[in-house]
C-alpha cells in the first residue's frame, strides 16, 4: 500500500512513522528545516508510548515525484486546506482515499471544493505531540487513535483497507458510518480544551485540578454541545460528562497544539476552531458567553505574536 503524509507535525509523524515501520510505502511531503533533518537524520518519535527512529525516510517536497497513491493522510493546519489541496493532485487517481485529519469541522467540504468530494474520507485523529526540533516529534501523551470514514456513510472496501494498514501498524483504528458526528464530538473536547489550555498557558493538570478553570472548562463542554445539537447534529446530552471523564483520565501533561503555537509565537486556528463555534452559536441562537469571552482573550494572538505598546 502505497501512503502519503501531507505534514509531517505532530499529527502526521506518528501515525505515518508507524505505517512505515509496519512496511507500508509511506512518503512525507514536508519542506524547510524539518525536511532537510528528515532526509539527512530521519524521524525520531520520542515520548510517553516509546522512542524509536525511523531512518531512513522518504521525505519530499515534492508531490510529483511521489505520484499516485492509495491513501493521503492530509494533516496541514486548517489555514491551508485549500492551498495544500491544489498541492496534492499529482497523488490522487480514481481510488485513492484522502483522509482529513484536521481540527474543526469543516475541512471535509473545504477541501471536496478542491479535489471533488469522491477523493475525502473524513478523520479524526487522536494524538498528542508537536514538533520539539526539525526531525524530532514529541509525544506527550500515551493515548492515539484514528477514527476514519466515507462522507456518504458508506463502509466499503476503500476504508477497510486503510483499516487493516492501521491494524497492521498496531493503529488503534475505527471504521464510522457517521464522520461527521465524530468530528463534532471531537469538536466539543478540542475547541475547550484548545481555548483554555491556550487562554491560561497551563497544561492539563493546572486546567483539572483548578476549581475555576475546572467550571469554565466544563461551561465550554456544555456550551459547544448545545450548538452542535442546535446544528442538527445528534450529539447526546451526556457528552460534555463523557468528555471531562476523558479528560480526568488523560495524562496531566497534556497541552493543546494552539497553545503550543500561542506560546511559540506562531499563527493560531482560532476562526475554525473556537471563533468556528461562536459564529454557529449566533446563527443557531446559543449563547455562549463562556467561550465567547476567551475567543476576545485570544484573538489579539490570532496571527501570532503582537507587537506589545510602549510602556
Amino acid at each position: 500500500m502505497r501512503i502519503a503524509v501531507i505534514g509531517a507535525g505532530g499529527v502526521g509523524a506518528p501515525f505515518g512513522s508507524a505505517l512505515a515501520r509496519a512496511g507500508m510505502d509511506v512518503w512525507f511531503l514536508a519542506r524547510g528545516a524539518h525536511l532537510e533533518a528528515m532526509q539527512r537524520d530521519g524521524l525520531r518519535i520520542n515520548g510517553a508510548r516509546g522512542n524509536f527512529h525511523l531512518h531512513p525516510v522518504q521525505a519530499t517536497d515534492d508531490p510529483a515525484r511521489i505520484g499516485k497513491v492509495d491513501f493521503v493522510l492530509f494533516t496541514v493546519k486548517l489555514w491551508d486546506v485549500e492551498t495544500s489541496g491544489s498541492v496534492i493532485k499529482p497523488l490522487i487517481d480514481s481510488h485513492t482515499g484522502v483522509v482529513t485529519l484536521q481540527n474543526g469541522i469543516d475541512a471535509p467540504e473545504r477541501l471536496a471544493r478542491v479535489i471533488g468530494q469522491e477523493a475525502v474520507i473524513g478523520g479524526v485523529a487522536i494524538v498528542n505531540a508537536a514538533i520539539a526540533s526539525p526531525g524530532h516529534i514529541n509525544q506527550m501523551g500515551e493515548y492515539q487513535s484514528l477514527t476514519f470514514g466515507e462522507l456518504n456513510g458508506a463502509v466499503d472496501g476503500r476504508v477497510q483497507g486503510l483499516k487493516d494498514a492501521c491494524d497492521a501498524a498496531g493503529i488503534d483504528a475505527r471504521v464510522s458510518p457517521n464522520i461527521i458526528k465524530d468530528l463534532w464530538e471531537k469538536f466539543v473536547f478540542l475547541v475547550s480544551v484548545s481555548t483554555l489550555t491556550a487562554a491560561s498557558r497551563q497544561r492539563m493538570d493546572y486546567i483539572r485540578s483548578d476549581p475555576d478553570s475546572r467550571a469554565t472548562l466544563i461551561r465550554l463542554l456544555q456550551e459547544i454541545t448545545a450548538v452542535g445539537q442546535a446544528a442538527g447534529v445528534p450529539l447526546a446530552d451526556d457528552l460534555p460528562q463523557k468528555r471531562l471523564s476523558m479528560i480526568d483520565g488523560q495524562g496531566g501533561n497534556s497541552i493543546a497544539s494552539m497553545a503550543i503555537d500561542l506560546l511559540r509565537g506562531n499563527r493560531l486556528e482560532l476562526p475554525w476552531l473556537a471563533s468556528k463555534a461562536v459564529a454557529l452559536g449566533q446563527q443557531h441562537g446559543v449563547e455562549m458567553p463562556a467561550l465567547q469571552a476567551l475567543v476576545g482573550v485570544l484573538r489579539p494572538f490570532e496571527m501570532g505574536a503582537p507587537e506589545l505598546p510602549d510602556l
